[in-house]
């Protein structure tokens, strides 16, 4: 139970535990007392105030009470926001160079140390991190061993990040590692280390109170190998926003002390300032906002509400924030942005199965004959979609974390399948969302496409909605599932600013075709296409295949009939076969 204590009155939240009843019932019977519906809390006048002291004294009863004083209203004090420096630092990166807005995100960082970039999506965050650190170590700082906390879905990525741009190899701790890991460094093998939230525990905490036992996380044991680390990068920072949970406690105890700790969201309020507080906690930045009993009465109106929002956004960018959203650098971007995240998939067992089944095949008709092959073409293609249909369906459990992602940071995704398979399982988890499949009559098909189109003021799709006298509104259908023979050409889903690829097409021009359902050169962002990759299945062959066609039309000599033969060639040759 949380008491916030204002000018005139008391505003009092009562959480849903094991203790709701009894505080409910004690807070309405206080005289005088009445429920906000709109802030959701109790609201008991002040000269009811000894019926509360008293609760508060009788705190056994009614555990846990948070005492919050908000009756002292300072004036807001801010100012004007300075433009982020420019990096006076040249690093050489193995891919290109960074973009004007990296490169001042880059310098900011060096000098805040502990931070949140708050780049909206797709700028990247990821290489701006690892060039920081990078920077920092050329110049003498103390940033290694680094350890990067992010969601399942990007650990590859950033490992893949971490070699492509500046030759890093990294480690990504799992059970086989456990117990090394920390030699790898210490023989000079790798400087970054890789794990998701959910293994914090398993890899780093020496013992923790069983469920319901914890009173404070002081009782938490950590290994003393987490002293090892001196940075701490935490991707997708939003998800530690919650101060109860275990990660949030674990990750707390990390960085703790560190001088290097970089978190990186473009959405790090979600809802509320509150969402801030254990983000600034993690980063050592708390103290900067009036610490843990300032912070909440100042900018979360004494508890989960908002308040002196412009002073916290001037205190933000002094402090420890940067952010720049996609409008803003639209010079330094191309209209379309393609990204492949690779996948740990989780049928793994089921993949290695069918390969070394289809392996067999292979062996037993000598197909590196071509003539052979040639003739068992249409056999080898079956088991080959076999084998894309078992990544496809492993990949769908990061496929939906990035989903989520999207649509939370206010966006509109469109993704394109094949499988009636990876439709049915994306609609379970995403019950809402619009389909345009072959299953679909062609009037559901375009009721789905005004809705998704569709302004939420007027209704008017976007494609339509220049006469109108205000700007087009986002509505809330925010995912769109293709099929891609379906919904690949004649479609508009302008609406939208991400398109996504769970399986696909077989040639480049097919993909472009998709991803032009998105693309509209008149809007102010660019678009992203992500290609979802099984890490070490088929995808990778098909992708690779796909981008080595990219320059040529299927007009020419680029037919599904040719692509196909060739991507046969292609897997059978990385299978080794013989």
């Amino acid at each position: 139970m949380q008491i916030v204590q204002r000018p005139n009155e008391f505003h009092v939240k009562i959480e849903y535990n094991r203790f709701r009843v009894n505080n409910n019932n004690a807070i309405k019977a206080i005289p005088g007392s009445y429920f906000n519906g709109v802030r959701k809390v109790w609201v008991v006048p002040m000269y009811s105030k000894n019926y509360l002291v008293e609760l508060f004294n009788n705190q056994k009863s009614f555990n846990p009470i948070e005492l919050i004083d908000a009756s002292v209203n300072l004036p807001e004090v801010f100012g004007e926001i300075k433009p982020l420096p420019e990096l006076a630092y040249n690093y050489p990166l193995k891919l290109g160079a960074l973009r004007d807005y990296q490169a001042k995100g880059v310098a900011r960082g060096l000098e805040l140390q502990r931070f949140i970039n708050g780049d909206e999506q797709r700028l990247g965050k990821t290489l701006q991190t690892i060039v920081t650190l990078m920077i920092a170590h050329e110049q003498g700082k103390q940033v290694f061993p680094s350890l990067i906390i992010c969601p399942s879905s990007l650990k590859l990525n950033w490992a893949d990040e971490l070699n492509l741009w500046v030759g890093e190899k990294s480690m990504i701790i799992d059970n086989k590692v456990k117990t090394t890991w920390h030699r790898f460094y210490e023989l000079g093998m790798n400087n970054f280390f890789i794990v998701n939230p959910q293994s914090l525990k398993s890899f780093f905490v020496d013992y923790m109170p069983p469920k319901g036992q914890m009173t404070h996380s002081k009782q938490i044991v950590m290994n003393e190998r987490i002293n090892m680390f001196k940075s701490v990068v935490i991707d997708e920072s939003h998800r530690f926003k919650d101060p109860t949970a275990q990660q949030t406690k674990i990750a707390l105890k990390i960085a703790k002390g560190k001088e290097w700790v970089i978190l990186l969201s473009g959405t790090p309020v979600k809802n509320k300032p509150v969402d801030l507080f254990s983000q600034l906690a993690i980063m050592g930045r708390l103290n900067d906002f009036g610490g843990p009993k300032g912070f909440k009465p100042r900018y979360c109106d004494g508890g989960n509400g908002s308040s002196n929002l412009n002073e916290l956004k001037y205190l933000l960018n002094e402090k420890c924030f940067f952010r720049r959203e996609r409008v803003e650098v639209l010079d330094n971007l191309p209209p379309k942005q393609r990204q492949t995240i690779l996948c740990t998939i989780t049928t793994r067992e089921d993949y290695n199965k069918a390969q070394n089944d289809f392996v067999k095949f292979l062996e037993e008709n000598g197909c590196s004959d071509a003539e052979i092959a040639r003739k068992l073409r249409g056999e080898i293609m079956v088991k080959m979609q076999a084998l894309k249909k078992i990544s496809a369906l492993g990949k769908l459990t990061d496929v939906k974390e990035y989903i989520h992602d999207v649509i939370d940071s206010g966006e509109k995704i469109v993704i394109f399948c094949v499988l009636h398979a990876i439709v049915d399982e994306l609609t379970k988890a995403f019950p809402h969302a619009l389909k345009i499949t072959g299953r679909e009559t062609d009037a559901e098909k375009e009721q789905a496409k005004t809705k998704f189109q569709a302004c939420a003021k007027c209704g008017t799709k976007i494609e339509h909605h220049q006469g109108q006298d205000h700007d087009y509104v986002m509505n809330d259908f925010n995912v769109m599932i293709c099929n891609i023979q379906a919904a690949g050409v004649g479609h508009n889903f302008s609406a939208a600013h991400e398109v996504g690829f769970v399986e696909y097409p077989w040639t480049a021009s097919d993909c472009f075709q998709c991803e032009d359902r998105v693309f509209d050169a008149k809007k102010p962002n660019p678009m992203v296409c992500t290609y979802f990759l099984g890490h070490k299945t088929i995808d990778e062959d098909n992708y690779e295949l796909i981008k080595s066609k990219a320059g040529i039309s299927n007009a020419v000599t680029g037919s599904t009939d040719e692509m196909n033969t060739e991507f046969i060639d292609k897997v059978i040759n990385s299978l080794g076969i013989k």
